[in-house]
């Protein structure tokens, strides 16, 4: 009888287990959410005398508004290449955001209205968008390079491509895009539609699109489901204003 107990709670406890193992799991989406995420807000890091940039970064100082810049006399120092690296891996200027605002869950099902915040609590600062503004062309030239080679844009590279208006660049991020098998990179196609929208292309300021991600009664976090048709109407709309804006 005593066998007969212990043959029955063995029977009770591997019948347990194999109905708990046919719970169904977490969908594949939540866990390719968060390695998304993470790839929105990686940073491209140039090249450029990274090592020596790098190392001044850690002797910099916050000013009494929690500003961190270079010393004059150190930015100064630095060459052409070498800004552009510390641009490209430090903001200056602080800039608290005072609520928490929880990401939003599917990132990768998600065309977004605009693109995340590259530094965080930071931006850049009034030096740093007048070096980008101020040297646009060959700005362009070093972002192009690296996205013609690695076939992707870090959103610092996103930022900065809004920043000075690189419109020009439409062939570039619509290569990178259509290049990069590893990850659809849906800010890619934000990235257009801000383009687009900045330089108030009016086939796209009328379009459904527009209404739905910038009319006054939107958020920053509205956004158009991915679908096949979404992409290739985007892609084809910033391809039309490329063309007509050659003209």
């Amino acid at each position: 009888m005593a066998k007969m107990k212990i043959i029955l709670s063995v029977f009770f406890i591997l019948l347990s287990s194999t109905t708990f193992s046919q719970r169904p799991g977490p969908k594949k989406e939540h866990k390719q959410n968060p390695s998304y995420r993470d790839y929105r807000r990686r940073l491209t890091i140039p090249p450029y005398g990274l090592l020596k940039v790098k190392a001044l970064i850690p002797t910099i100082k916050s000013d009494q508004d929690d500003n961190e810049a270079l010393t004059t006399k150190d930015y100064e120092l630095l060459s052409f290449r070498e800004k552009f690296t510390y641009h490209m891996i430090h903001a200056e200027s602080y800039s608290q955001n005072c609520d928490y605002i929880p990401p939003p869950k599917n990132e990768h099902l998600k065309i977004f209205a605009y693109i995340p915040d590259a530094f965080e609590e930071f931006q850049w600062s009034e030096r740093q968008t007048k070096f980008l503004s101020g040297n646009r062309d060959s700005v362009i030239a070093l972002i192009r390079e690296s996205m013609t080679r690695t076939k992707k844009a870090g959103i610092n590279f996103k930022q900065a491509i809004l920043e000075v208006n690189a419109k020009e660049m439409i062939p570039d991020i619509i290569a990178a895009y259509k290049m990069n098998t590893t990850v659809k990179d849906l800010d890619l196609l934000t990235l257009l539609m801000l383009l687009m929208k900045d330089n108030e292309y009016e086939p796209f300021l009328l379009s459904g699109s527009y209404k739905k991600l910038y009319a006054e009664d939107t958020s920053y976090r509205s956004y158009l489901n991915y679908s096949k048709a979404n992409e290739e109407l985007i892609i084809k709309r910033a391809t039309d204003f490329y063309n007509a804006d050659k003209k």
